[in-house]
């Protein structure tokens, strides 16, 4: 059993109530979704709706002593509510994307693989199956943006 995890709002909710220009200062750009199906928020792991405000912004997703320390941009919608994905549940922004999942283990990268996101438990059970794995970090596979984080649940 796995369980998919989305970002904490609370870390990027003030980032709303700044500036353009202190937005730019930090990298961070305001943005409008234009089209469905393309603004893959990463706190409440659904996608944008035409109109929608976001923030386009670098995130570290993988912060460890290791050379696979990563980030990377993502998308985070305007008031969006945290997701909490059940048990074994698959948010349906990943499964309408092609996704990179890394398997990592004490912070190195142990396997990857590319998978249709309709078939992702296979990959996600077929890696948790080894010892030596104790996370996954999904990335959309065409962009190579970081997803979402999974954990063994039990």
């Amino acid at each position: 059993m796995f369980r998919i995890h989305a970002l904490s709002a609370a870390q990027f909710q003030p980032l709303f109530d700044l500036s353009d220009d202190a937005l730019a200062a930090r990298d961070i750009r305001r943005v409008t979704a234009d089209e469905a199906n393309s603004f893959p928020c990463r706190v409440s792991l659904r996608d944008a709706e035409p109109g929608e405000r976001l923030l386009l912004l670098a995130y570290e997703h993988h912060a460890v002593a290791t050379p696979y320390r990563a980030s990377g941009p993502i998308f985070v919608r305007q008031d969006a509510a945290e997701a909490r994905p059940a048990i074994a549940e698959v948010p349906d922004q990943l499964r309408r994307r092609l996704l990179s999942v890394r398997a990592y283990g004490e912070g190195m990268m142990r396997i990857a693989d590319v998978v249709e996101g309709h078939a992702v438990e296979t990959l996600v059970a077929k890696f948790f199956a080894r010892p030596d794995v104790d996370t996954l970090h999904v990335h959309f596979a065409r962009y190579g943006c970081y997803a979402c984080r999974i954990t063994r649940a039990s």
